[in-house]
């Protein structure tokens, strides 16, 4: 049983965080959920896109909080196959609860308001309404939440802790994930024959919105945002200015 500290964003003390050993079950993942769940309860609210680590996180939710608060962002530009995974995981795991969030605009809206494509002509404008925005408004509920961001993903990651104070969202940010591998997350969906995304067969690492996502040989975040510089939608980052807080 754990020794519960009062940790909200406003009283964020690094030294109230328990120490999760990377040498522990599930290199610290299991342990880090015994003890959100033991924190937060129904105030700890996971935001998963359906890739692979959310295969494996949904997994390892179920084991510790059966029916857990699952929040899957639908820009309404998401592949069939997302879709396809949202529905085979309420199968395997009809006590999780999980809700789409839709953004304030559907996509005809939107281009009708900021012309036709935008996650080409302003990327993060894209991202900022249709993903960023609408999660803000759920977090907006919670004291904290859960994200399967591994430190291996990206530069922008390799910094990532098991509990982060989120600047971005003015919460308590968890990633049990953080010391996995790609070649972890594989072996657990393979040894618990786990659903996930089929894209993931045909060289897609890192799934998004369709038009922003594309395929790759590597195993990482490139097939993302293609020729934009960009490698994150902006639920990871710090706002810039006063207009994205």
């Amino acid at each position: 049983m754990w020794d519960v500290e009062n940790l909200l964003y406003s009283t964020f003390k690094e030294e109230n965080i328990p120490i999760f050993s990377e040498a522990s079950k599930e290199k610290g993942a299991h342990a880090v959920l015994e003890w959100a769940y033991a924190q937060y309860g129904d105030q700890l609210l996971y935001a998963c896109s359906f890739g692979v680590e959310g295969s494996v996180l949904l997994h390892l939710l179920s084991q510790v909080k059966p029916d857990a608060k699952v929040l899957f962002l639908d820009t309404g530009l998401h592949f069939k196959e997302t879709y396809e995974t949202i529905e085979k995981t309420k199968e395997r795991y009809p006590l999780l609860r999980i809700e789409k969030k839709l953004p304030s605009l559907t996509v005809e809206e939107q281009s009708a308001q900021h012309g036709p494509e935008l996650w080409k002509s302003n990327p993060d404008y894209c991202c900022q309404m249709r993903k960023v925005k609408p999660l803000e408004e759920e977090l907006q509920k919670v004291d904290a939440w859960l994200s399967g961001l591994r430190r291996e993903q990206s530069s922008t990651r390799q910094n990532v802790q098991f509990v982060n104070k989120d600047d971005r969202f003015q919460l308590i940010k968890i990633c049990p994930l953080i010391h996995w591998t790609w070649d972890d997350i594989w072996a657990h969906v393979r040894k618990h024959d786990l659903p996930y995304n089929s894209l993931h067969d045909f060289d897609y690492p890192s799934i998004g919105c369709e038009p922003c996502t594309k395929a790759v040989t590597t195993n990482s975040r490139d097939g993302r945002w293609q020729g934009q510089g960009k490698l994150e939608c902006g639920l990871h980052l710090a706002p810039k200015n006063k207009e994205e807080a």
